[in-house]
């Protein structure tokens, strides 16, 4: 019983192992794969922020406008001594501007005015408004008439007898908003931007209770959506900033663990043989045969055997001299049978290797060094002097070594 529960018991011990390990691995792939996943989510979300804050202009911004007047003047009567002007500042926290080239704005001025008689007997009276760059330069003006809403007699009667609890509290006054719209679409100049307005009511007996000056962009395009849309927009630009981030990873990822998605270039290389090579080739050829039949015929002479020069040797020295005066035109006729085209990848190049040897000078050389052929040579050449055909050479063999394959 013993001797069987050994094996099973170590074979279990192995299995638990081989399972505790491929567990610890995968706990750890998963942990290593949420923190990447987590990192990539924190980084699309900080990039569409970046990108919606540098991207957003300032949708509104409202100012109070502080008018003055002159004062040094002796007047009995409600009129003012000047004009009620303004000096305001388009900038924000005095650094930042506020209006963005190319972005359309509109601009109003908001005032407050009591329901006093001075304002009902009024009537119309002009706002004007000049924009001034940095230099103090005058950029765009423009000038609007406002007057105070009518509202009759009787209509004021009743609306002081209705709110006379909220009036007598002091919840509410008598008096009106008057919005004067100054520009509708107003465009920043990128070579001399907006640094600040004067504003100037050309009344001298107007009364205010205050003023305000407003500007709203209108937005179009990508930032009238997100700003319409700012929860739909906030998922498609982070989804899209993560699938973006998550592409560059994978591709890292592959890079660096199978060192590349894509195989190894094949390089192609055309190695050309002119004409010149061809010939200079043939000529070693036969200067070859000529010097091998040359030694077998002295061979033969030592051995006190008369031997005549066979028909072979005038005819390779006439195929010499024709190689000689190979005419340019012929020449330029065997140009696409000299050409030999090879292809191989990267790694095949460096093992390719080409030797051009003709068979029958090895031939030659190895009857001429081993001393038991030599016999056999000389009976060879005595049976060619008596007339035996000498069967005919072929061109010249080109042979190369292939490198190793590329996998």
């Amino acid at each position: 019983m013993g001797t069987v529960m050994g094996p099973v018991l170590l074979w279990l011990q192995d299995v638990v192992a081989v399972v505790v390990l491929k567990a610890r691995r995968t706990l750890l792939q998963a942990t290593i794969l949420l923190c990447v996943l987590v990192l990539l989510l924190w980084v699309a979300i900080f990039l569409y922020g970046s990108f919606y804050y540098s991207y957003m202009p300032t949708v509104s911004f409202t100012t109070p406008v502080h008018f003055y007047y002159r004062t040094d003047c002796d007047s009995s009567s409600t009129a003012l001594c000047s004009f009620p002007i303004a000096n305001v500042s388009l900038l924000r926290n005095g650094k930042d501007q506020v209006m963005v080239y190319g972005q359309p704005y509109r601009i109003s001025l908001e005032l407050e005015m009591p329901e006093s008689p001075v304002n009902q007997q009024l009537g119309m009276f002009m706002v004007r408004m000049s924009c001034y760059a940095k230099d103090g330069q005058t950029v765009t003006s423009v000038a609007r008439s406002a007057m105070l809403h009518y509202r009759s007699s009787l209509l004021q009667t009743l609306s002081t007898l209705f709110f006379s609890p909220l009036l007598l509290s002091g919840m509410s006054e008598q008096k009106q908003y008057v919005e004067v719209e100054l520009f509708t679409d107003h465009r920043e100049d990128s070579y001399r931007p907006t640094k600040g307005a004067v504003i100037e009511i050309q009344s001298r007996h107007v009364q205010l209770y205050g003023a305000e000056l407003r500007i709203h962009a209108h937005f179009t395009g990508i930032r009238y959506f997100l700003y319409n849309f700012p929860l739909t927009s906030a998922v498609i630009g982070v989804a899209s900033n993560f699938a973006f981030l998550s592409v560059i990873v994978l591709f890292s990822y592959l890079q660096f663990t199978w060192g590349g998605i894509w195989p190894p270039e094949q390089v192609r290389v055309r190695v050309m043989m002119g004409d010149d090579t061809r010939l200079q080739q043939r000529r070693e050829e036969v200067r070859r045969r000529i010097g091998s039949s040359s030694s077998l015929k002295k061979k033969s002479e030592s051995g006190s055997d008369i031997i005549t020069e066979p028909a072979e040797s005038a005819q390779r020295k006439g195929e010499l001299e024709t190689l000689g005066t190979v005419s340019p035109v012929d020449q330029s006729s065997t140009l696409q049978d000299s050409s030999t085209v090879f292809e191989a990848s990267t790694e095949e190049l460096s093992g390719l290797t080409l030797t051009h040897r003709p068979v029958e000078a090895d031939a030659g050389e190895a009857e001429a060094d081993d001393p038991e052929v030599e016999g056999a040579a000389v009976k060879d050449s005595r049976g060619q002097a008596e007339g035996s055909q000498v069967p005919q050479l072929t061109d010249t063999t080109l042979r190369h070594r292939h490198g190793p394959q590329s996998i």
